[in-house]
């Protein structure tokens, strides 16, 4: 098929990522149809670059197509046009089955409501994506035990969530984000339950994150927050209204 007299296979050549680049979008669109003929444009024609360990924030009001933006960049949806390539394979052309195998290997998600099971302790919630890809049980505990130390957690490993603090849940959250050793860590709205405090001990512990190598995507409409990284993305009715670094590192 030709695009502008350009073959799409010539197009996948010319927008092939360079190899330090980690996360790489090309004229991304989303739409969703509302019925009755009705269609909403997410996502109008992103085209956005992430390099290996860099932090860069995703911002912008309700409505703009950040969450959007971060439901493709995790593979937990596809786009209607355009291509994106995560650590150098092309995944929007991938399936449902192929999207989950990738956001097992290669996402760690860290959402605002931390999403954990209730009834499991600390060191259960983190083991959960190693259960998931088979990886054997005394290597799982291993790595789940490792993951909750690195976050300080070591002591509370037993523990259930309603016996933890927010910034605690946020934390095992945080250590069942990196026990597959993703190649990116994607957080929503991070310290959006947490008071004051308590998120920025959360954020002083990304920062740590980052220093050791991580890749970090941080979406939030807060721009305290935003300024945390490196690089701030501003989004606005589906497309980038700016990018440029964070006050922090101008």
């Amino acid at each position: 098929m030709a695009l502008n007299g350009i073959s799409t296979e010539e197009t996948l050549q010319q927008a092939t990522p360079h190899v330090d680049d980690m996360i790489v979008v090309e004229n991304l669109w989303r739409t969703y149809d509302m019925g009755s003929e009705q269609q909403v444009q997410a996502l109008r024609g992103i085209s956005l670059s992430i390099r290996h360990n860099e932090y860069v924030a995703i911002m912008g009001p309700s409505g703009s197509g950040k969450s959007t933006l971060m439901n493709l960049i995790g593979c937990l949806d596809t786009p209607s046009q355009g291509n994106y390539w995560l650590n150098g394979q092309l995944v929007s052309t991938l399936d449902d089955d192929q999207l989950a195998r990738i956001r097992n290997k290669e996402v760690g998600f860290v959402f605002q409501t931390f999403n954990l099971l209730a009834r499991a302790s600390a060191l259960h919630n983190v083991e959960l994506p190693l259960i998931y890809n088979g990886t054997p049980a005394a290597e799982r505990l291993a790595r789940a035990r490792e993951s909750l130390t690195s976050v300080g957690l070591e002591s509370r490993m037993n523990h259930k969530p309603s016996e933890l603090s927010g910034g605690q849940r946020q934390r095992v959250a945080i250590a069942r984000a990196l026990v597959n050793h993703p190649s990116i860590i994607l957080a929503d709205e991070p310290t959006g339950n947490l008071d004051s405090k308590t998120g920025l001990e959360i954020m002083a512990l990304f920062d740590t994150l980052h220093a050791k190598g991580n890749t970090i995507v941080l979406v939030t409409h807060e721009p305290e927050i935003a300024e945390y990284a490196h690089r701030v993305v501003h989004i606005r009715d589906g497309q980038i209204y700016s990018d440029e670094p964070s006050k922090r590192f101008r």
